[in-house]
């Protein structure tokens, strides 16, 4: 897929962590939630329903896998799956571990505060995780 590029604000905004079988997977770049993003490696692709029915079903199992990865991580209660694209239309789908007594409880993440980055990405619970289960990890 030569031609396929994360978009630039995805980008400014999350640390490269893996490449899963169809997705990019980030670790987006505030230290206040358990956050990751998956980004499928396909060009144009700005819905879900842009992608094949293979690659529809490939990206809900990898929303699962990283559902569980953020799900085991120490402090999280709940998770909020979203795929919203008002701000990036690039097809992304954010998995991001909350608890009550995050910043943001109990409303939306987005948009709420400035981001507090990870002063050690590598060093972030979601890459951990991705690491101890032998995931090859960017960061």
């Amino acid at each position: 897929m030569s031609d396929f590029a994360i978009d630039p604000v995805i980008l400014s905004l999350t640390h490269k962590l893996a490449d899963w079988p169809l997705s990019r997977v980030f670790l987006y770049n505030d230290s206040r939630y358990h956050w990751g993003l998956l980004v499928p490696r396909r060009p144009g692709a700005i819905e879900m329903c842009d992608l094949s029915r293979e690659d529809q079903s490939q990206l809900m199992s990898e929303i699962v896998t990283l559902s569980n990865l953020i799900r085991n991580i120490a402090g999280v209660e709940k998770l909020n799956v979203g795929n919203l694209g008002n701000m990036v239309p690039q097809l992304h789908v954010h998995v991001i571990g909350r608890s009550k007594g995050d910043p943001a409880w109990p409303g939306p993440v987005w948009s709420h505060s400035n981001p507090v980055p990870w002063p050690k990405p590598a060093e972030a619970p979601l890459t951990q995780a991705m690491a101890n289960l032998g995931q090859f990890v960017t960061v």
